[in-house]
């Protein structure tokens, strides 16, 4: 049973939400989603739900038409029904008050420079998106800046969350981080629902290496789990994985505090034990003996974790920050190591004082 503030105006278990909007005065926000994945469908569906006009963009024009004649999305998130206040677009509305971005990393500057083109290059945007730049090291908010010069409201929307959760309308709870504190507070408020708890944050490096790296960790944890090392080997993973992110992190200028939170830990648990992860998914079949292009193409979703791992290592050997798990894992994907001895060397390191 949940309890206290963090859900409080959930309804009892079984019973559906019922968005009420004559309780309180709520400021209803029209939001543009770009990217029709299982992700952006979850967050369409959640806020058109609790009251808010959403667009969701796809750049595909078929699959736009397909998912506006069947309101619903089969292929990425079945069963779940598009909410009246839900319009899907081949092309970019003329406005709009916030602007999600939630393709995967690789999708992102060119989802910044189609903003641009149509003129909403200047509107609040939040990347929903976990991982690194390919080639650059880029962060999320990063390539929006680069891409979006002088946008001041640039943020994040990252934290423990399945889309199929997100979807259903279980709870959640979510950082949005921004270096623009003032707008992120406000925005965290007006999005702020009893099913999607939002908690804003200004430490954006923080927010962003933890979303990043914690994809890395789960899909160590998944071999882990795959080759039946047990819960203990699990914990000791986590642990240790936690440990890298915040040594990457704070090298990088982030804040501590942040790792021991929704950005941080608890993406890192849900992540790496929960059975709807990809990265997870990932490891576990790496840990069966199939390559990882048989993998990913099995998976029909992008597992950003996979992507990650070599700027992960790169930044790691540039900035001299200790990550075992990441260079285990390096060494995995580009052939030098075995996966059946990824565990051990990984659990066989010499000990020393915690």
């Amino acid at each position: 049973m949940l309890s206290g503030s963090l859900f409080c105006g959930l309804p009892p278990q079984g019973e559906s939400i019922k968005v009420c909007r004559c309780a309180t005065k709520k400021t209803f926000m029209n939001i543009c989603i770009m990217g029709a994945g299982a992700w952006g469908t979850a967050l369409a569906i959640h806020f058109a739900h609790h009251g808010h006009p959403v667009a969701l963009w796809t750049h595909n024009a078929d699959h736009a038409a397909v998912l506006a004649a069947e309101r619903c999305n089969r292929r990425y998130l079945p069963d779940f029904d598009f909410p009246p206040a839900l319009a899907v677009l081949a092309q970019l509305p003329a406005a709009a008050d916030l602007v999600i971005v939630a393709t995967p990393v690789a999708g992102l500057r060119s989802s910044a420079v189609a903003l641009q083109a149509a003129g909403l290059g200047q509107v609040p945007v939040l990347a929903a998106c976990k991982g690194v730049g390919q080639g650059t090291g880029l962060l999320p908010q990063q390539v929006l800046a680069d891409v979006l010069a002088g946008n001041g409201c640039i943020g994040l929307l990252s934290g423990p969350s399945f889309a199929q959760e997100l979807a259903q309308q279980l709870p959640c709870a979510v950082t949005l981080a921004a270096a623009n504190l003032s707008w992120i507070k406000t925005l965290s408020g007006a999005l702020n629902t009893p099913v999607l708890r939002l908690y804003a944050n200004q430490d954006v490096v923080g927010v962003a290496v933890g979303g990043a790296v914690k994809n890395v960790m789960a899909i160590a944890t998944g071999i882990a789990d795959g080759l039946n090392y047990g819960m203990n080997a699990r914990a000791a993973l986590m642990t240790r994985g936690l440990a890298e992110i915040s040594r990457l992190s704070l090298a990088l200028g982030a804040e501590a505090t942040t790792l021991m939170g929704l950005a941080g830990m608890g993406d890192l648990i849900l992540t790496c034990t929960g059975s709807l992860s990809r990265n997870r998914r990932v490891g576990l079949m790496l840990a069966e003996g199939k390559n990882l292009q048989q993998i990913l193409l099995e998976l029909g979703h992008v597992a950003e974790g996979v992507y990650t791992i070599d700027e992960a290592q790169r930044q790691a050997q540039q900035l001299g920050v200790d990550m075992p798990v990441v260079q285990v894992l390096h060494d995995l994907i580009h052939g030098k190591i075995d996966v059946a001895a990824v565990a051990e060397v990984l659990m066989d390191r010499r000990p020393k004082v915690e």
